[in-house]
């Protein structure tokens, strides 16, 4: 039996929540960012695009080519907001849904085409969610996560699109290899120089010539571009979450030493996020005393995969949470509310040089272990030898 999915996403997300507080941006060029020519643009408007325009695009380059765009460096605490607003109507409308980033889901309707149509039911969702946020949101109904992903990118702006059982090929092959997901500018390039231009090239060549090209990488795009994808919706759930901890032999009440813990333990716990390409927007900080009283201290942020955002917001609670002159036993921290998702940098804040950096000290760690960077702050507790998933040996 065909499956039936559906893949929403809001259009231009962070230009339409900044038009929607401020009406007279509208029908402007917008460009979201770092302020300053080292900064980068984290989204733009449909208006900007036509410039040449693009996400993580300098943001120098974008006022080169687009003098008279309106720069809004981004209120990610209005961004995740209406995040969790949407997310919340979806999740009372439909039975499986999955949320890929901060403004994209996926929904699996299989079977119910014999209570509803399902194409009619996601427009329903797509009208309440406009009239409950009005936000502008567009999506595409398919068989499986790939055709309706492009679809919705055929849909937009601000519309909607079914892609019949038996049509998928079809549909996609006179597009161009772009659309594919998994095209980045590398691989474009690449089959650029093959002479591929359109997905209908790579749906008549044999997989194995794509293999040899591109690897194991080349057969999932031999498959996608054939309308192939089995891949499931993964149920969303705000539980997820990662953490670490640790007990101390000795309690202790060096309160330099317990930040400097901290740093660490974030930092390793951050690399972890962005390893598995998960964001958090909950970061919690757990204090248990020497009498064995456990307390603890969460806060909501906006999403974020960042080391020195999280590192001050852990910094942050601990300063709260920590009032009683008592020795400390244990300490931990968790990171909650886990979504998947690309957008792992915070293009509102840090320069490319920032943005760079965070991927040379990933592919380090990638390659060395997990210690093989760190931050100064955080290295006061080296010669400890301490692990933060161990816990802490004197």
């Amino acid at each position: 039996m065909d499956r039936t999915i559906v893949h929403m996403d809001l259009d231009t997300f962070f230009v339409s929540v900044e038009r929607l507080l401020d009406s007279s941006l509208k029908g402007k060029p917008v460009l979201i960012g770092g302020g300053s020519d080292r900064g980068v643009v984290a989204s733009c408007s449909y208006e900007a695009r036509e410039f040449g325009i693009h996400s993580a695009m300098p943001m120098r380059t974008a006022r080169l080519l687009c003098p008279q765009a309106i720069v809004k460096r981004g209120d990610h605490e209005q961004y995740s907001y209406y995040s969790h607003l949407i997310t919340d109507i979806i999740k009372e409308e439909v039975p499986v849904y999955e949320k890929t980033s901060i403004d994209e889901f996926y929904m699996d309707l299989s079977g119910m085409d014999r209570f509803f149509g399902c194409y009619k039911l996601a427009g329903e969702l797509r009208q309440k969610i406009m009239r409950e946020t009005h936000l502008p949101i567009s999506f595409a109904l398919s068989t499986n996560k790939t055709v309706a992903k492009v679809g919705t990118g055929e849909a937009k702006p601000n519309g909607q699109k079914e892609i019949p059982s038996g049509t998928e090929k079809n549909f996609l092959a006179p597009l161009s290899i772009k659309k594919i997901p998994m095209v980045g500018d590398k691989t474009y390039q690449t089959l650029r120089g093959m002479g591929v231009e359109k997905v209908r090239t790579i749906q008549e060549m044999q997989p194995e010539l794509l293999e040899q090209v591109l690897g194991q990488q080349g057969i999932v795009l031999w498959k996608k571009a054939n309308a192939i994808d089995n891949s499931p919706v993964e149920p969303y759930s705000e539980r997820k979450s990662i953490s670490t901890e640790s007990t101390f032999d000795k309690d202790t009440i060096d309160i330099a030493y317990l930040k400097s813990m901290l740093i660490s333990m974030t930092e390793k716990l951050t690399f972890q996020l962005r390893t598995e390409e998960k964001l958090t927007s909950c970061v919690t900080v757990k204090i248990r005393y020497s009498d064995f009283n456990t307390y603890t201290m969460q806060a909501r942020i906006p999403y974020t995969t960042l080391d020195h955002v999280l590192i001050d917001k852990v910094k942050e609670l601990f300063e709260k949470l920590y009032q009683k002159r008592m020795l400390i036993r244990l300490i931990g921290v968790r990171f909650s509310h886990l979504i998947q998702g690309s957008y792992q940098y915070n293009l509102f804040e840090d320069t490319t040089e920032q943005l760079q950096l965070y991927q040379a000290m990933d592919k380090m760690r990638r390659r060395y272990g997990k210690e093989a960077v760190q931050r100064a702050a955080g290295m006061g507790i080296v010669h400890r030898d301490f692990n933060p998933f161990n816990g802490l040996r004197t």
